[in-house]
């Protein structure tokens, strides 16, 4: 035999315990054999049967104490349907005409699963825009609209409402008061993509706010083809876009919004001069404030001040001029009434967490107020001036052609402050009116003779009713048509009577008045909220059907 012979491997044994090439030192030691494994692996398992004992083979009829046995009265036949029924799960039909607020909202308020496919209508290419990029698209929207003071239920429906109009489904808005965030899935085998964005900055701009839903309900309109870049154009405009008023016709509606709310109390011309002048000059000092960079709570405590020593110098002066009233007035124009019904909407919804946020910032602003106020009236009465808590009651139920008229310019003048588009404070003037009309029909002596609260609850109500109608009727949001409306309802003259008894030693009394005042406040934001649920169950102008009941309910 050869060395070359010999070098050969004469089997597959051989090539396998022995090559000189292999360095390796895990390679195996030449003359060491390696038996060959079986068929099956060996099993290492500590849960494996030990050879030689036969595990016992469960019987076709396990006893009755069994867990997994099923009961002697079950019935394959007769057991009731679980999970999909034999004849399908019945599709939700959303009806295309009504507003993309109540379609996304129904579409919100329904697990994923049985939410309907979407239909794009913003497409321009086969596979769509970049995900990214429509996320990035949605959170700006839903910054505007959070800033502008939107409600979080109406904020989700509106970032919903952008993602299905580009074609992503699956897709769930998160909103509470300084984050939104929203998280999209391709499909239950893909990992979701999520971004999120801070609303640092809050404005009151309706005139903003009526834009980007203009925007969004294009977005959403099957017949208006708005491409991605557009729809960033078109947000970046409204972004740039100056307020509608000026500085100086803000402080001039301060003026009168202060000056017609102590006309309601009571107030006659003097009166409502002296309101208006320290409600602007409120005005200018909250301004001045605001550009030094102090926060909100210090512009109101300041702003509340003029007012209150107004009141106070008529006092002391003892001319006859209903003194009460004049800080009366000045209250209204501070009240956080936006804030509140915002908040407490938030809460009525589902919203806890944003509603906490949004009614905790009512409170500091009212404290705020609190402390200019007893600042002012507390050094009043140390220097001997004489206010008298009962002093602006007596006009409210009197001159009603004149406190109709001045309610209606309190509405006008809030709408003013709010910067709403001048299309609509004509419509918010008369609803204002209207609700005054029906608080003082329904409070007065000669009349109902109703509870204030119970009054206030059912003007706000009318409030609310006849906003969400109009909103519908243009396509817009409700909080134009019913914030400013509710300016003749807040509770100024309850507010100053608790601080007045609070400074005069009365805890007691002033404390029966602030909660008067809260109440009132409960009431009003309760009755607008409550209205406008009504608008949505049983009007029939744009209505998109029978509406299901909040995320948030017990489950039946």
């Amino acid at each position: 035999m050869t060395e070359a012979e010999d070098r050969k491997p004469r089997s597959d044994e051989a090539r396998t315990t022995y090559d000189p090439e292999i360095t390796s030192e895990f390679a195996l030691p030449q003359g060491l054999a390696v038996p060959r494994g079986g068929g099956e692996s060996e099993t290492t398992s500590e849960f494996a049967v030990p050879e030689g004992l036969q595990a016992p083979q469960p019987s076709s009829a396990e006893p009755e104490g069994s867990a997994f046995s099923l009961p002697r009265t079950y019935s394959a036949k007769d057991s009731l349907v679980a999970f999909t029924p034999a004849t399908g799960v019945p599709a939700v039909s959303l009806i295309k005409d009504a507003p993309w607020q109540d379609r996304m909202r129904t579409m919100l308020r329904m697990p994923v699963t049985e939410r309907p496919a979407p239909e794009p209508v913003q497409r321009t290419e086969d596979e769509g825009p970049a995900v990214p990029r429509v996320l990035d698209l949605t959170l700006r929207i839903g910054e505007l609209l959070l800033a502008g003071g939107e409600g979080a239920e109406d904020v989700e429906a509106a970032m919903f409402a952008v993602c299905r109009s580009y074609g992503l489904d699956r897709c769930e808005p998160t909103v509470t008061f300084t984050l939104l965030s929203i998280s999209y899935q391709p499909s239950l085998v893909d990992d979701p993509v999520t971004a999120s964005r801070t609303v640092r900055r809050r404005g009151t701009d309706y005139t903003r706010l009526a834009a980007v839903f203009h925007l969004v309900d294009d977005l959403t309109d099957p017949e208006t083809h708005v491409s991605l870049e557009e729809a960033y154009r078109r947000l970046a405009e409204i972004r740039r876009n100056r307020h509608p008023y000026p500085g100086w016709a803000l402080t001039l509606a301060s003026g009168l919004l202060a000056g017609a709310a102590s006309v309601l109390v009571g107030g006659d011309v003097i009166v409502f001069v002296a309101a208006a002048l320290g409600a602007m000059l409120g005005d200018r000092l909250a301004w001045l404030c605001a550009g030094r960079g102090l926060p909100e709570f210090y512009q109101f405590m300041v702003a509340a001040m003029p007012p209150a020593a107004i009141g106070v110098a008529f006092s002391l002066t003892h001319i006859g001029v209903n003194a009460s009233a004049v800080v009366t007035g000045g209250l209204f124009a501070l009240l956080p009434g936006r804030a509140l019904v915002a908040g407490v909407q938030d809460g009525l919804t589902g919203f806890y967490i944003t509603a906490c946020a949004r009614l905790l910032e009512v409170m500091y602003f009212f404290v705020g107020i609190v402390v200019g106020v007893l600042v002012v009236l507390y050094f009043g009465v140390k220097v001997g001036g004489k206010l008298d808590p009962d002093a602006a009651l007596g006009g409210i139920t009197e001159r009603p052609l004149i406190q109709i008229a001045a309610s209606m310019l309190l509405s006008l003048t809030f709408a003013v402050l709010l910067q709403q588009e001048r299309s609509t404070v004509l419509a918010v003037t008369l609803n204002g009116g209207v609700a005054w009309s029906v608080y003082g029909a329904m409070h007065s002596p000669n009349a109902g003779g109703i509870s204030p609260v119970a009054s206030t609850a059912v003007a706000a109500g009318l409030v609310g009713l006849f906003g969400q109608l109009l909103s519908r009727f243009r396509f817009a949001s409700a909080l134009p048509y019913t914030t400013a409306a509710i300016g003749p309802l807040l509770p100024g003259s309850a507010t100053y009577f608790g601080l007045l008894n609070m400074a005069q030693n009365e805890v007691d009394k002033g404390l029966v008045s602030l909660a008067k005042a809260a109440s009132l406040a409960m009431a009003i934001a309760i009755g607008v909220n409550l209205g406008s649920e009504i608008s949505r169950l049983t009007l029939r102008v744009g209505s998109a059907g029978k509406r299901r009941a909040a995320k948030r309910t017990r489950g039946f």
